[in-house]
């Protein structure tokens, strides 16, 4: 195998790249963008080498504690559980939330081999104690999987958080109701909120 035929199927481990975007995206790299090239792989090499999980809430860093773990201002009142750092990245971008996260890094998938052990719930269990917060979010995605392990970590979790409570799901801001589908009516109506 040529070094090019390595770069393009190394490329296509990453998600939604195909033998024809991994060759276009070599190609530009090695005709067009080379110092670039070499910048993105002194990048991921260090990426590879230096980040790994929190040691509180399993989010990607690359201290033993990450930077929102450390943040004295953030509300230990709320602690909110998600399925990847990506989800981190959206709640944090979009603002509002000051609490904690506890990052599962998945989701209940027994037909994918992945169990409680891989999802960490006791280091979830360890920082509700560390923690002690008033609140538990549930911010799995609104999938099978996602509402199982939603359900699964409220039964684990038990007493010890008085409010455990589930993000809602339903039609999106600036939605229209004729053209959402069935399942994110239904789960707008289930969770909906007085106003008055």
């Amino acid at each position: 195998m040529s070094v090019i035929d390595t770069l393009i199927s190394g490329l296509q481990v990453l998600p939604g790249v195909g033998p024809k975007s991994a060759q276009r995206m070599a190609l530009h790299l090695l005709l067009r963008e080379r110092e670039a090239g070499e910048a993105l792989a002194h990048a991921m090499h260090v990426a590879m080498r230096d980040v790994r999980q929190c040691n509180l809430c399993r989010n990607l860093t690359e201290q033993d504690i990450c930077g929102l773990c450390k943040d004295a201002k953030r509300d230990a009142g709320l602690l909110c559980v998600i399925e990847s750092p990506a989800d981190v990245l959206a709640i944090e971008q979009a603002g509002g939330y000051r609490g904690f996260y506890f990052v599962l890094n998945g989701r209940l998938s027994p037909l994918d081999g992945v169990g409680p052990g891989q999802l960490g719930i006791d280091q979830l269990l360890q920082r509700i104690d560390q923690l002690s917060p008033a609140e538990l979010i549930l911010a799995t995605n609104p999938t099978v999987e996602g509402e199982a392990t939603a359900h699964y970590i409220a039964q684990r979790v038990g007493d010890k958080v008085a409010n455990i409570s589930r993000i809602a799901h339903g039609v999106p801001l600036g939605g229209e109701i004729e053209y959402t589908d069935g399942g994110t009516l239904t789960h707008a109506l289930q969770g909906r909120r007085t106003i008055v």
